[in-house]
């Protein structure tokens, strides 16, 4: 018997729609605004039709902002950090799934606690640490009392000083630390024959072969959705990036928009050019997304097997 699910299919397409007008009604308000000019946004104020002035703003924000430069910020950060994330986590993930490692559960624990500590949770003192890296030796000079036997044979206490702010290496290496892709890989490598590392071991491949001519042809789906959403996680981020650069170039895009609205009071923003500079901004993500969209999906859904 057949039942008939004509009203169940009329309120879930409401509902859907409702969905697609709630995601696409500020992406078409944002293209509206961004296709106006300055004079009309201070008259009509936002846009509700398109305009003919996208080009043109677009033109004011890549002439007279940093955008362009910070673009480029973005691009090195996201990109390094999905690629040394990709590769940190598919190696952790090899050694804790094929390796016999006593404490292997305590340290896949320990990695997955690093998800319950997000960047913004430890930003305080991610500063401190990148501010003088050697401050973590330091500590334990002091706290083991080699200071004092340093300070009493040379006549000086040691302390090492290095800075990583205001670079792209001080912008990326906080960023790599989570456990995201290790849960991803390893539940993928459990879904593999548990027999595949002993038959390539007696076909003569070694660990490094196996790595590199099996699993990771095999994993290429999974390395691919972690990639993406590691960059659009890199690309997104705000509150690290403004904090670890303090000079706009050396800040990112997502920060170098923050900062077109203007901190004069009783100012108004040049709203077309901000949407435009959103407009430009959001180019590499959504281009990233549409040509790796299938992978992304594909390997989500194998890792979840």
């Amino acid at each position: 018997m057949v039942e008939n699910a004509r009203s169940i299919n009329t309120v879930a397409n409401i509902l859907l729609l409702i969905g697609v007008v709630y995601i696409v009604g500020p992406l078409y308000l944002t293209l509206a605004t961004a296709s106006q000019s300055y004079e009309f946004m201070l008259r009509n104020g936002l846009a509700w039709y398109p305009g003919d002035q996208l080009l043109a703003n677009m033109g004011k924000v890549i002439i007279e902002t940093r955008i362009p430069i910070q673009m480029l910020n973005s691009m090195i950060v996201a990109f390094s950090n999905a690629l040394a994330t990709c590769a940190l986590s598919f190696l952790s993930a090899y050694a804790i799934v094929y390796f016999r490692i006593r404490w292997a559960g305590v340290i896949f624990a320990l990695i997955l606690a690093t998800i319950m500590l997000p960047l913004d949770i430890r930003v305080i003192t991610t500063y401190q640490v990148a501010s003088n890296i050697f401050s973590p030796l330091n500590a334990v000079l002091e706290a083991t009392g080699f200071n004092d036997a340093i300070a009493d044979l040379f006549g000086a206490p040691v302390h090492l000083e290095l800075s990583v702010l205001n670079t792209h290496f001080g912008l990326i290496a906080p960023l790599v630390a989570h456990g995201t892709g290790t849960f991803l890989f390893r539940q993928f490598f459990l879904t593999l024959p548990k027999d595949l590392f002993k038959a390539a071991r007696m076909d003569g491949a070694g660990p490094i072969r196996f790595l590199f001519d099996i699993l990771l042809p095999l994993a290429r789906t999974s390395v691919a959705s972690l990639f993406v959403l590691t960059f659009l996680s890199g690309w997104t981020q705000y509150l690290w990036p403004l904090v670890g650069a303090s000079t706009p170039d050396m800040q990112t895009a997502v920060v170098g928009l923050a900062r077109l609205v203007p901190d004069a009071d009783g100012q108004v923003p040049d709203f077309p050019m901000i949407m435009a500079g959103a407009v430009l901004v959001s180019l590499v993500p959504l281009t990233m997304i549409a040509l790796l969209q299938r992978y992304l999906v594909r390997g989500l859904v194998l890792s979840e097997k």
